[in-house]
C-alpha cells in the first residue's frame, strides 16, 4: 500500500487539479503514509491520551516533519538541526517559509475534535494600534491534557518544565526565540528523535504559525 500511494502521488496530473483539491490530496497521502511507519508512544503519552488522540498526536509530529524536510530522504533530526541558527538569527520567519498554511488546515480537519481541544482554544485579540479584534490559535493551559503532559515531561527535563510553566503562566506560546536557543544549546536535553520531543517542537512552531498566518 505504501507503493502505491508514493507511485499515486507522482502521476498526478496537477494541471486539471484545483490548488485547494491537490492540498488536501496530498494532506491524505500524508496521513495514510502513516500506516506504513510504526505507531510511537511513550510512557507520558499513554498516561495522558487515549489511542486514537496519542495516533492523532502523531499525525501533528509528522506532518510538522514533512513540512521541514519536504522529501522522505532523510530523518527529522538532520533536516531540522540545520536550520536552528537561523531560526535563532531571524526568528519564526523561516519556519513561515516551510509550513503552508492551508494543508496545515486541513490537518485539523483530519484530526480528533476533543484531541484539538486538549491542546488549544481560539482567542479573540486585539491589535494595540488600531483595536482590531482577531481570532488566534491559543494553548488551552491547565484545562487541557496537553499542558498535564509536558508538566509530566518536565519532570525529567528541566527545560520543558520552564517551557511549560511559561506557557501556562502566559496563556500564549513563546513569541521569542527562547525555545530554539534552549534546543541549540542543550542537545542532550532535546532528543529530536524522542516522541515527546519532536511533538512539542511540532506544537510549538505549527502554533506560531498559524498565529501569524490566520486571517479570519
Amino acid at each position: 500500500m505504501c507503493n502505491t500511494l508514493r507511485d499515486t502521488s507522482h502521476s498526478l496530473n496537477v494541471s486539471h487539479d484545483t490548488k485547494k483539491t491537490l492540498r488536501k490530496l496530498i494532506l491524505l497521502i500524508l496521513i495514510l503514509n502513516l500506516s506504513c511507519k510504526s505507531q510511537y508512544s511513550t510512557p507520558e503519552l499513554k498516561a495522558h491520551f487515549s489511542a486514537d488522540q496519542i495516533a492523532d498526536l502523531q499525525k501533528i509530529t509528522e506532518f510538522f516533519e514533512s513540512q521541514i524536510c519536504k522529501t522522505n530522504q532523510t530523518d527529522f533530526k538532520n533536516c531540522f538541526e540545520p536550520i536552528l541558527p537561523n531560526l535563532i538569527d531571524f526568528g519564526y520567519k523561516p519556519i513561515f517559509k516551510f509550513i503552508d498554511f492551508q494543508l496545515q488546515k486541513e490537518l485539523y480537519k483530519s484530526i480528533g475534535e476533543k484531541t484539538f481541544n486538549e491542546i488549544w482554544n481560539f482567542c479573540k485579540t486585539t491589535k494595540l494600534k488600531t483595536n482590531e479584534k482577531y481570532q488566534s490559535l491559543c494553548p488551552k493551559g491547565v484545562e487541557g491534557k496537553y499542558a498535564d503532559f509536558l508538566l509530566a515531561v518536565g519532570q525529567e527535563n528541566k527545560f520543558v518544565k520552564k517551557y511549560a510553566e511559561r506557557l501556562i503562566a502566559s496563556g500564549d506560546f513563546e513569541s521569542s526565540a527562547l525555545l530554539q536557543q534552549w534546543i541549540y544549546t542543550n542537545k542532550e536535553s532535546f532528543d529530536l528523535e524522542n516522541p515527546n520531543i519532536k511533538l512539542l517542537i511540532a506544537i510549538h512552531f505549527l502554533s506560531i504559525n498559524d498565529q501569524e498566518k490566520r486571517t479570519e
